[in-house]
């Protein structure tokens, strides 16, 4: 559970510093949020990954869910075109990051092991 959390948070700082990132094109003040919320985001991604969490999995929900909200955001804050395309393309890659992490769970058979007869 901690895992998830520190990988939540992790998401939230590079959706802000994404969004900062942007807000930069047009006043160059941003920079200093910018590069905060990158070095929050990639330490949060680390402490997120010492707790055991699979990298593909956390990488992967953290690009996912990333890409999703920038998207979103920067379509309501920056008035970005979203396209019914670029919606089917973000629930296509959410679809994807779900599958890679149900895939990395182990099997019941995994955690079994073989008793000496």
């Amino acid at each position: 559970m901690r895992g998830w959390l520190l990988l939540s948070g992790a998401i939230v700082a590079e959706v802000i510093g994404t969004l900062s990132l942007r807000a930069m094109v047009d006043q160059p003040a941003w920079v200093a949020l910018t590069v905060a919320a990158y070095i929050v985001a990639f330490a949060l991604l680390g402490l997120a990954l010492r707790t055991g969490m699979p990298i593909g999995v956390a990488y992967g929900f953290w690009g996912a869910v990333g890409v999703a909200l920038v998207a979103l955001l920067g379509a309501l804050v920056f008035g970005e075109a979203l396209s019914a395309q670029a919606i089917i393309g973000i629930v296509v890659i959410i679809a994807g990051v779900f599958i890679v992490e149900t895939g990395s769970r182990p099997t019941a058979e995994a955690h079994t092991e073989e008793v000496p007869a």
